[in-house]
């Protein structure tokens, strides 16, 4: 499995940690520094059954900026949601874990990472 992080994130910390104590075997992807191209991040999408809108951060300063709050949530309008979180990957809702049975999950309770674990 791997997971998507921001070392800053509190969140991603603790799913590190919940992972560590199960003895996960997992990559960590530091998605700010290797940053997700469009199709990895269509794929993720698919892997968890979302559209882009739902794992936006809309509160962050770019989506501000991009003014994403009055962006419509359509398939006219995905590819362009896609393009704002590969181009502004702070954008882009974490941890993010890829199960082993080709899934995903945005893991932020230990709940959600436990789900994965158990894929």
């Amino acid at each position: 499995m791997e997971i998507w992080i921001n070392p800053a994130c509190s969140k991603c910390r603790s799913a590190l940690t919940l992972l560590d104590a199960e003895g996960a075997d997992y990559t960590v992807r530091r998605y700010l520094e290797d940053v997700p191209t469009e199709d990895e991040i269509k794929a993720v999408l698919d892997r968890l059954g979302l559209e882009p809108w739902d794992i936006t951060r809309t509160q962050e300063a770019a989506a501000e900026e991009l003014g994403l709050r009055d962006w419509a949530r359509d398939a006219d309008t995905r590819e362009r949601w896609i393009a704002a979180l590969a181009a502004h990957p702070k954008l882009i809702q974490r941890p993010i874990i890829t199960a082993d049975d080709g899934t995903a999950v945005v893991a932020r309770t230990d709940e959600a990472v436990r789900d994965a674990l158990s894929r």
